[in-house]
C-alpha cells in the first residue's frame, strides 16, 4: 500500500573518494548519524504538520507520538542503513483508558489516508514530499563532516583508514 520513495544523487565525486579511503565500520557509524539527522528533518516537519489537524481539547497528541527508530532488521538482512519515521502506537487500540499526554493515537491513520465519510488530511506524506532536497543536502553535509573527523581521527593515530 505505501509507495516507494528512489532518489538519486548526482555530484558526489569527492565524497565517494573519501568514502574509498576509510572502513566499512566508520563509513556505517558516520553514515548512520548522518541519515539520523536527515530523518529528523522529516520527522519535524511531520510534528509541525501532526499539529495541524491535533484536536487541542483531547489529551492525545499525535505530534507528539511521532518518533524514529533505527530500522535493525532492514541492516541485519541487507547491510543498509535505514531509518523509520512514524507514528507511536498506530495500530488500532479499542477502548484504550489512558487519554492523557503521549497517549496512543489509533486515529492518526484515519486522518492520514481519510475514510469514506472524511477528506484526507495527509501528515506524512507532506512532510516526505516536501523535504527532499533538504533531507539529501543534510543527509550529504553530515556525512561528508562525519568522514572527515573519521580520516582526521586516523590520521592522529597514525593508522591507515
Amino acid at each position: 500500500m505505501a509507495d516507494g520513495v528512489q532518489l538519486k544523487i548526482d555530484g558526489l565525486a569527492a565524497l565517494k573518494g573519501k568514502l574509498s579511503e576509510i572502513s566499512d565500520d566508520l563509513r556505517r557509524k558516520s553514515g548512520r548519524a548522518a541519515l539520523r539527522k536527515a530523518a529528523n528533518v522529516i520527522a519535524a516537519k511531520a510534528r509541525s504538520n501532526a499539529l495541524r489537524v491535533d484536536d487541542p481539547h483531547t489529551g492525545r497528541s499525535i505530534a507528539d507520538n511521532i518518533a524514529l527508530r533505527w530500522n535493525g532488521r532492514l541492516f541485519k538482512r541487507t547491510g543498509n542503513l535505514g531509518f523509520r519515521v512514524g507514528v507511536l502506537h498506530g495500530a488500532v487500540l479499542k477502548n484504550h483508558p489512558d487519554k492523557g499526554m503521549n497517549a496512543p493515537t489509533p486515529h492518526w491513520r484515519l486522518l492520514e489516508f481519510g475514510t469514506e465519510k472524511m477528506k484526507a488530511q495527509p501528515i506524512m506524506r507532506p512532510a516526505i514530499e516536501s523535504s527532499v532536497n533538504e533531507v539529501i543536502s543534510t543527509f550529504t553535509t553530515e556525512y561528508e563532516k562525519g568522514i572527515d573527523r573519521a580520516i582526521k581521527r586516523a590520521q592522529k593515530k597514525g593508522v591507515d583508514p
